[in-house]
Formats: structure tokens, sequence, C-alpha cells
């Protein structure tokens, strides 16, 4: 055959494996951008806005969207609702690496070591797991949260305390099949030490299945903390967040819509950035498998 046409189906072999390799992370890539655009923003604040979030202006009280100066218009206060809606994202955004980082971190870990030892370890550590899932989730945390007095923190330590029971149960549940494939047994059969055997051999299949959970988690805790907001249970006033925004705009829902619907749409927005990455990774994990 031609040189030159070996050469031409090659790069044209080359061309339709990424055009499949593309469509299947399409979701994951558009979950990523919207994601990203949305964290460069807030991350970006000040050099998308002049105002300051918490800066009151009398004269310009319940100002529309596109006022002069004010794109999505201002509060009951006089603060810019853009400026609001930039920096009370780095809180929301926080909420939702910051939480459940640290709960995948820790069930994760919980869950592999009950998962891998098994026996009378496993069955404490699951009946603590049974306990805390008695107990409805939204609840809990509003009873720890009102203990220990509302405040961001606060909230972060609510949510730590409770959200890694679900990791630790889907870990465990992964681990438990894991260790007894033909792999992991001869791993033990040469003698390496269990340390090694669950991090090299047990945890990296299992960790796709959580990291699919912590997306759906973290569109969760972002909806937590809102919801928080909204009760008086989280950011002090007058700290933009996107749940105290809401909630303060509920008694002006008729005459002054944009109070709440816009960081609503925000919260909205993020959401769909989660659950984007969420589904791609799904995707790609069944590709690859």
């Amino acid at each position: 055959m031609n040189p030159g046409a070996l050469l031409l189906e090659h790069f044209e072999t080359r061309a339709r494996r990424r055009h499949g390799r593309v469509r299947r992370h399409a979701t994951l890539i558009v979950g990523c951008s919207v994601l990203g655009l949305v964290i460069v923003a807030c991350v970006a604040a000040p050099l998308l806005t002049a105002y300051n979030p918490e800066t009151l202006d009398p004269l310009r009280p319940l100002a529309p969207p596109f006022s002069p100066g004010h794109i999505l218009g201002t509060d009951q206060f006089g603060r810019d609702i853009w400026s609001r809606i930039l920096y009370g994202g780095r809180i929301d955004l926080l909420i939702a690496f910051g939480a459940t980082g640290v709960t995948l971190v820790a069930g994760t870990a919980i869950g592999l070591f009950s998962g891998y030892v098994g026996g009378w370890i496993d069955s404490v550590i699951m009946r603590v797991v049974d306990l805390f899932f008695a107990f409805p989730f939204f609840v809990l945390v509003i009873a720890i949260v009102a203990m220990l007095g509302p405040s961001i923190f606060n909230m972060f330590v609510a949510i730590w305390l409770t959200s890694w029971i679900s990791y630790a149960r889907i870990t465990r549940g992964h681990a438990v099949v894991t260790k007894n494939r033909e792999y992991v047994l001869a791993a033990k059969a040469l003698g390496y030490r269990h340390s090694r055997v669950m991090l090299r051999h047990v945890l990296p299949n299992v960790v796709s299945f959580v990291l699919i959970f912590a997306m759906v988690d973290a569109v969760g805790n972002v909806l937590l903390g809102a919801a928080l907001g909204f009760l008086g249970l989280g950011a002090k006033p007058p700290s933009p967040e996107w749940g105290a925004m809401i909630s303060d705009g509920q008694a002006y829902i008729l005459s002054a819509w944009w109070l709440s619907t816009l960081p609503g749409i925000a919260i909205v927005i993020v959401g769909v950035g989660f659950s984007l990455i969420g589904d791609g990774l799904a995707d790609v994990l069944r590709a690859d498998g």
C-alpha cells in the first residue's frame, strides 16, 4: 500500500480514537469547566467587583438587576448582590471541599481498616456506623450546631462528625470483597505487610467508588451549608453566604425576587458542576473497566 495512504489511515484512526475519548469524557469535561469557572470567579472576586460585600449604601436599597453600577442589583441594605455572591461562594465552596475532603479521608481510612481486619473490630465499627444511621442526618447536624453555637467552624465540626459514616460503609463493603481476590491473597502469601496490602492492593480498587460518592456528597454539603445558613445556624451576619442571602430575601420575594433567586441559581450551578463530575467519573471508570 502507498506509504502516504498508510500514514493518512494512521492519523484518521488516531483522530477517531481521540474523538471517541473526548465524547466519552464530555460530561466530566463540562462538569470540571463549570466548577472551574465558579472557583476562578470566587477567587478573583476582588478583580471582578469593586464593592465590598458588607458595605452598606442606604441611598440604593433594593436596586433591581442591571441598575447602573450594580449588575445584579442590591439588597435591602444597599449591598451589591454580585459581590456578595462572589465572596459568599468562597464560603460555600470551602464547605464543599473542606467538609467533604476531611470526611472522605477519615471515612475511607476507617472503612478500609474495618473491612480488611474484620472480626470483632469490624463488628464494633459497623455498630457505631449503624448507631449514627439511626438518627436523621439533618436533624443530627442541626442538633450539633445548636449545641456548639452558630458558626462556620461549628458547621464543619458537625459535618465531620456525621458524614464519615457513609464513606466508611461504602469502603468497608468493597474492601471485604477485594481482600479475598487472588492478587490480594498472593500479596499476603508473599509476606507483604498488612499496611502495604491495604494501601497498595485493596485501596486502589475501592477508591473510585468513594470518589464518585464524594461528588454527590459535596453537592449535599453545599445544600446543607445553605440550609443551615437559611436557618441562621451557619455564617453570622453580615457575612455573605448563599443560604443566608436566600433567608434574608424571603421577606422580599414578591417585590425583590433577585435577593433570593440569584444566590439560589448560584447553588444550582455549583450542584450541577459537581453532579456532572460525578457522572463523568462514573463513565470514565466504567469505560476503563
